[in-house]
Order: C-alpha cells, then structure tokens, then sequence
C-alpha cells in the first residue's frame, strides 16, 4: 500500500510543497519564503482585522466596577 504524502500551496509563492516532518519549512516550499513572509509581518505588512465593538467604556485607567 503506497502512502500518499498530502501537498499544499506555499502561503507566499503557490509552489506546490509537502506536507511532512521532512519539509521543516512547513506550509512554506523554502526558507526563502518563510523568511519573506516573517519579514511581511515584521513590517506590520500583514495585520490581523479586528471589528470596532460600539458601547464599550472608554478607558480611563480605572478598573470596571
């Protein structure tokens, strides 16, 4: 029985990669492109949504009663 070795895109250049213990860089194809994608989020190129909630308190320093 021949054991198939799932694939992904790379997140950065959408090379084909393996998925297993074998590829330490893992979802990524290279070093080269964990490094780009590392250095995207060190430059706050990437950013996670957040969603302004209406009706908070402002915050003043004091802890909510």
């Amino acid at each position: 029985m021949v054991k198939r070795v799932p694939k992904v895109r790379c997140p950065q250049c959408g090379t084909e990669s393996v998925w297993s213990s074998e590829n330490k860089w893992r979802p990524f194809c290279s070093e080269r492109c964990k490094l780009i994608d590392l250095g995207c989020w060190a430059d706050e190129s990437y950013r996670v949504p957040v969603q302004e909630t209406q009706g908070l308190p402002e915050e003043d320093g004091q802890p909510p009663t």
